[in-house]
């Protein structure tokens, strides 16, 4: 089993300015690094319509719907760091966004990850502008 989280799943600096433009770009990375099929990004923008995957001090979740579970390949994570930030709800802005392709009994281990991480703003902060992938990769592939 490889990584949850590699360099070719982290972009750094993006400048998407839409929620929809950063779950697509978050969801293409997974398809690009063959971890899921493509219409699983499908899947994260519809989740999207029905309820907000933002869970606070600037990051957001995006994951498909239950019915997407069978275009996962294998159990990953996507970063989107968007150091200028993108309106998410409210008009908060999300400097991270974490695209997860995962069964429901991993994404659990998953999302208690990130909450950790979350939880420490200055972590978040220092994730959303550092210019290395591997500080992304060493917070989030636990």
């Amino acid at each position: 089993m490889s990584r949850i989280l590699t360099e070719e799943l982290v972009h750094l600096d993006s400048k998407v300015k839409t929620k929809e433009e950063a779950i697509q770009a978050a969801g293409e990375l997974l398809v690009q690094a063959g971890r899921v099929e493509a219409p699983y990004v499908l899947g994260m923008l519809e989740r999207e319509k029905t309820m907000s995957t933002m869970i606070g001090n600037g990051v957001a979740i995006p994951h498909g719907q239950f019915p997407d579970l069978n275009y996962i390949k294998e159990t990953s994570i996507s970063v989107l760091q968007i150091p200028e930030g993108v309106p998410w709800e409210d008009g908060e802005l999300v400097h991270l966004v974490v695209g997860i392709a995962a069964t429901f009994e991993e994404h659990i281990g998953i999302l208690q990850n990130l909450a950790n991480v979350v939880d420490e703003i200055e972590r978040v902060e220092f994730l959303s502008k550092t210019t290395k992938k591997s500080d992304i990769i060493e917070a989030l592939d636990a």
